[in-house]
């Protein structure tokens, strides 16, 4: 399987004030696999539909141009709605890498910025797992088998690397898990060294935290770990 970084840019015309609205998206394509390139790459268009829009849903391009058209189309739309609002640029940003490749999986991360007015704009990460020889994505129980056991596990490792004591809340310490229980993340990154569990900003803690994320290495999951 190879892969190649192709970047897409589009900006607002005017009117702009001292900058323009903008959108940049770099994302690994796949090369050299007609039985799994339109998988993978959908895969990966898909999840930058899902972050790069304006309103209550994403926006039905099907294309990166046509995509980030839209964006910028969104902004234009709403000042010439509103002329006389001094509205700040937009921005969006995608930066996408493959961290991880084995025999069994291709592990996408796009690292992500949009701000569309409002007092600050988002950051996150976005974890896209796929099956190398049909390009399909692996969903957690893929990869995850005793979720329970599994959970438990992480969370006792997730209090010692955030001195929260065993018996304790797991909020002690400003954290915001939902009914005060330990979940786990909506994001998995492999890496080299073992299975990253990564919490994105706003999922288990307020904006100034940031994201907070917990690595377990492989030997240490192995009982719970279906393919790496």
């Amino acid at each position: 399987m190879q892969f190649e970084n192709i970047t897409y840019e589009k900006q607002s015309k005017k009117p702009c004030d001292s900058t323009c609205t903008q959108v940049k998206i770099n994302v690994p394509i796949a090369e050299n696999s007609p039985i799994t390139e339109d998988s993978i790459n959908n895969a990966v268009f898909n999840t930058v539909r899902e972050i790069v829009y304006f309103g209550e849903q994403p926006y039905t391009a099907s294309n990166y141009p046509e995509l980030m058209e839209n964006f910028v189309k969104s902004y234009t739309d709403l000042i010439a709605q509103f002329p006389n609002d001094k509205m700040p640029a937009w921005e969006a940003t995608v930066e996408g890498e493959v961290v991880y490749h084995s025999e069994n999986i291709i592990n996408i991360t796009l690292k992500h910025y949009t701000f569309t007015g409002g007092a600050h704009g988002y950051a996150g990460v976005r974890s896209i797992i796929l099956q190398p020889k049909t390009g399909k994505v692996i969903p957690t129980e893929g990869f995850i088998k005793d979720k329970k056991g599994f959970q438990a596990y992480a969370e006792k490792k997730f209090r010692e690397k955030f001195n929260i004591p065993a018996g304790k809340p797991i909020n002690e310490n400003g954290l915001m898990f939902e009914n005060e229980v330990f979940q786990l993340p909506e994001t998995y990154i492999f890496s080299e060294k073992g299975l990253v569990l990564y919490y994105n900003t706003y999922e288990i803690a307020p904006y100034v935290d940031g994201p907070r994320e917990l690595l377990l290495p492989y030997d240490s999951i192995k009982p719970y770990l279906i393919l790496k």
